[in-house]
């Protein structure tokens, strides 16, 4: 009985950490939100490179996590970088690390689902995605709701550190036990076309197992 107890409590604990990874609290989350901004950091450096962040865009990061990446967006001196994520947790974290931008009127951060982005047509020069797309519920609606947000000609940037490819089996592995998807190359390449994408590009950085996708909305 020790023994099943035992059992029982781990795979508890277990779940709740990986719901903790899908989706922080506002309290225990925090903690996850804080590894998030650490572990990502050099991720979201070398997937912006493959991006233009013009100092008059407007941005926004969808699943904006530990709000590290929407700093970093903040190049955009004289624009917007609009931040949302379905997480309690994460807006807490992202408000709290931005708190000086958003009071300078650089940055909105609001608790929102990527099915539905509560903002018009036409208004993103830029949007970008770290980390996130794996736990999108509906992946060619979720890329068109983005799609319908993004200015002609804009783009949107999708960085993942996980994807499927020779050697990625832990990985793979991993992202079962989250319920997530991991897709391959071919098939970011097909998901961007299938959602209305045009000048899809694919950027892999075969070391780390990083792959950065970008598509843009036809001008």
């Amino acid at each position: 009985m020790e023994v099943l107890l035992r059992y029982a409590v781990t795979l508890a604990l277990v779940f709740y950490l990986l719901q903790q990874v899908r989706k922080p609290s506002r309290w225990v989350g925090r903690l996850f939100t804080w590894i998030m901004n650490m572990s990502h950091s050099n991720l979201t450096d070398w997937g912006l490179q493959h991006v233009q962040i013009g100092k008059e865009f407007t941005i926004l990061d969808v699943g904006c996590g530990g709000g590290r990446t929407i700093q970093k967006l903040a190049l955009a001196t004289n624009g917007m970088v609009y931040g949302v994520d379905y997480a309690n947790g994460s807006i807490a974290a992202s408000q709290a690390k931005n708190v000086e931008l958003i009071k300078a009127g650089r940055v909105e951060i609001q608790k929102a689902s990527v099915s539905h982005l509560p903002f018009p047509e036409n208004k993103f020069d830029l949007v970008t995605a770290i980390e996130t797309q794996y736990y999108w519920p509906d992946l060619v609606k979720d890329m068109r709701e983005i799609l319908r947000t993004l200015k002609p000609a804009g783009t949107l940037c999708i960085i993942a550190e996980s994807y499927k490819h020779e050697g990625s089996q832990v990985d793979q592995a991993v992202m079962k036990l989250l319920r997530s998807s991991n897709l391959g190359v071919e098939d970011q390449r097909q998901l961007f076309l299938a959602a209305g994408y045009t000048d899809v590009q694919i950027f892999e950085e075969h070391k780390k197992g990083w792959i950065c996708v970008t598509g843009k909305k036809s001008s």
